[in-house]
């Protein structure tokens, strides 16, 4: 089977992301390219705010992607949602059966269809994720059981309306793009960078972002729980901002030499170009600590501890690179931390591409490429089909087609000349045949022919045809007296 091209899109509160990647028929992923637009305020907190900046900034994405990849076209994409106002619930939806039998998989679909169905206060269902099911109140993996009760507690994740209607706005009604599949980045994320042992031990994946922290814990292979804190790394650069620097210097200050050890022995003091790193530090260590004690909070929220999560602390976003974040968190909540990053089975073929900065967007591929079957997202144009030009005349026959210049000449009169009539002496004779003249090919460049010239015989002869007729005479004769000779001896 032919690979099939798809394509993502991670719209964040900084930048957009694109992605192109293929997938052959066992599913394997390799990712092709990967393009970015900056935003200023056209995203806050994961919302879509400015429909038309936006619009026009995934516009950009697109048209970089389409020309990394030439004679095709994006139609369609799939997109991950997330932001502050995403969050899960649990609720509980139960079956009774007529009698004992089997549990199929057609009823655990009708259940998981009944929660995307339920109803919330102003908030769309984006997907529902497993808790436990118990088959007559034993807890157990339902499908294959046997059983007259069945009993799901389900997580359903949602976010507000309004960021769904107004990705809506941007993808469908102004690029006329087609929304295949929409996808929770945190699960997404969650899918690619964890291991299966840590999911099943317990762990807590924390995206750093730039507007919102996410965090997801995972406990018996299952989501505990997942919330979104209303901070992120462009807080400590709005913070530095208070120092008389444009928000872009100072996001460059907070990368160069910006530290969340509040200890004065990590902290980085010296002076570039008349920066004081020591004030400095001193804003990005106090934020940095608001949003890591948030952080350690949400394990109390999902009433865990951190003994019973024994695989740690996965991090990703771009936020993970401020120098002593990860040192800090460790530190704080006495966890073990580690950077995620996706796993060898997905193959780059772009070197530029860091895998570990490009996770978000990565993991959409990575779950549509699990979609069975998988949606085209790239198409080539039809093959434009063109008649051949019509071929002249003269190239199959030459001298059969009248050119533009012969057209010219036979305008000009001419004077038909009769064929000679053989004497009657030359008719007894043996008949020699005329040489033909070599044919000659139509030449690039016509050159214009004289006018014929006209003798008072009322024929045409050329120098050529009196040669010929003399030739003739004397050949003639020749044989003629050699016949006499012979009928003398």
């Amino acid at each position: 089977m032919e690979e099939k091209y798809i394509v993502a899109l991670e719209i964040g509160s900084s930048k957009i992301k694109g992605a192109v990647g293929t997938v052959d028929s066992n599913g394997s992923l390799s990712v092709k390219a990967i393009e970015e637009e900056k935003l200023i305020d056209g995203v806050r907190y994961g919302c879509i705010r400015n429909v038309a900046e936006t619009a026009n900034a995934v516009s950009n994405v697109i048209t970089r992607l389409e020309q990394r990849e030439a004679q095709r076209k994006v139609t369609g994409v799939y997109v991950s949602v997330g932001g502050r106002s995403l969050s899960s619930q649990i609720i509980e939806i139960e079956r009774r059966l007529p009698t004992e039998m089997e549990i199929t998989r057609e009823m655990i679909t009708d259940i998981t269809n009944d929660a995307l169905a339920y109803p919330l206060h102003e908030r769309s269902v984006i997907c529902v994720t497993p808790r436990e099911f118990k088959v007559d109140n034993c807890p157990t993996n339902p499908v294959g059981m046997m059983g007259s009760h069945i009993s799901a507690r389900l997580n359903l994740v949602s976010c507000r309306n309004q960021l769904m209607r107004n990705l809506h706005v941007v993808l469908d009604e102004r690029l006329h793009l087609r929304v295949h599949e929409t996808f929770v980045r945190q699960l997404a994320e969650a899918d690619l960078v964890l291991f299966t042992e840590e999911k099943r031990l317990g762990c807590m994946l924390v995206d750093f972002g730039a507007e919102t922290t996410t965090v997801s814990i995972y406990k018996n292979n299952v989501l505990q729980y997942l919330a979104t804190i209303p901070m992120g790394s462009r807080n400590i650069t709005r913070d530095i901002t208070t120092l008389n620097h444009l928000e872009e210097r100072a996001e460059e200050l907070k990368i160069m030499g910006g530290n969340a050890l509040s200890s004065p022995e990590h902290a980085t003091v010296y002076n570039q170009n008349g920066t004081d790193y020591s004030q400095i530090n001193n804003y990005v260590a106090a934020r940095a600590g608001e949003i890591i004690a948030n952080i350690s909070e949400q394990i109390k929220y999902a009433r865990l501890t951190p003994e019973k999560l024994p695989g740690g602390i996965i991090i990703i976003g771009k936020g993970a690179k401020l120098n002593g974040f990860n040192a800090r968190l460790e530190s704080a909540t006495s966890m073990k931390v580690r950077v995620g990053a996706p796993g060898t089975h997905i193959r780059i073929t772009d070197g530029r591409i860091q895998p570990s900065d490009a996770v978000d967007v990565i993991s959409v591929l990575a779950a549509a490429a699990k979609c069975m079957p998988v949606q085209e997202c790239m198409t080539k144009p039809p093959t434009v089909f063109t008649s051949p030009s019509p071929v002249a005349e003269d190239s199959i026959f030459p001298g059969a087609a009248t050119s533009t210049a012969t057209a010219h000449r036979t305008a000009q009169p001419t004077v038909s000349t009769p064929a000679p009539q053989p004497k009657q002496e030359e008719q007894a004779k043996p008949t020699v045949s005329r040489p033909q003249a070599p044919k000659i090919e139509n030449l690039t460049q016509e050159v214009p022919e004289e006018a014929p010239t006209v003798y008072a015989s009322g024929s045409r002869k050329s120098p050529l045809n009196k040669a010929w007729e003399k030739f003739k005479v004397k050949f003639v004769e020749a044989i003629t007296e050699k016949e006499e000779e012979e009928d003398e001896e």
